[in-house]
């Protein structure tokens, strides 16, 4: 049998028949396009990463503002920030995956799917910084080092997450599981 009539490829002419490939069930994914296995672009990492740290940088600081507002100590306070971090980060993921018509229950494991270890990085280093930083655990919200802080923990969070996204997503993990619900 002639392997470009059984796989829809013309290899000569560098073409392919879409139609005679969902014919015989082969998908796009099956083809490296950069959203799942296979080599991934620095850019595709760092929007993946763009978009969690969005979703953490909101929770973070209203986790530290309220915190910080109330009088709380440091670790009430960080919890709260991890927590409105993992939220919000979820809730973003969640927006957009409900939009292309998932129900809520498989939204949500597409969010979970694709957001937890990044976020789990993130805040990690983010928490590490602000924790290791001479006094900004106890600066205040007037204090430029409170926001000094906590956007050099942030930017350091986003540096060290976008190689992590880069290899989750090249192995068709991460937000590459979001991917698929964006075309």
């Amino acid at each position: 049998m002639d392997h470009e009539a059984h796989t829809g490829h013309d290899h000569e002419h560098g073409h392919h028949d879409p139609a005679h490939e969902q014919e015989h069930g082969h998908h796009a994914h099956e083809h490296d396009h950069g959203h799942g296995h296979g080599k991934v672009s620095w850019a595709m990492a760092a929007q993946a990463t763009l978009h969690c740290l969005t979703g953490c940088a909101i929770g973070e600081v209203l986790g530290m503002v309220i915190g910080t507002a109330l009088g709380w100590g440091n670790v009430p306070t960080m919890i709260l920030a991890i927590v409105l971090a993992f939220f919000f980060g979820y809730s973003l993921t969640l927006r957009g995956v409900l939009k292309a018509g998932l129900d809520f229950k498989s939204a949500f494991r597409v969010a979970l799917a694709a957001d937890t270890l990044s976020i789990a990085v993130m805040e990690l280093i983010d928490n590490s910084v602000i924790a290791m930083w001479p006094d900004a655990m106890d600066a205040h919200l007037s204090d430029a080092l409170f926001w000094g802080a906590l956007a050099a923990s942030l930017a350091l969070a986003f540096v060290v997450t976008t190689p992590v996204n880069r290899w989750m997503i090249g192995r068709g993990k991460g937000h590459a599981v979001v991917h698929q619900y964006h075309h």
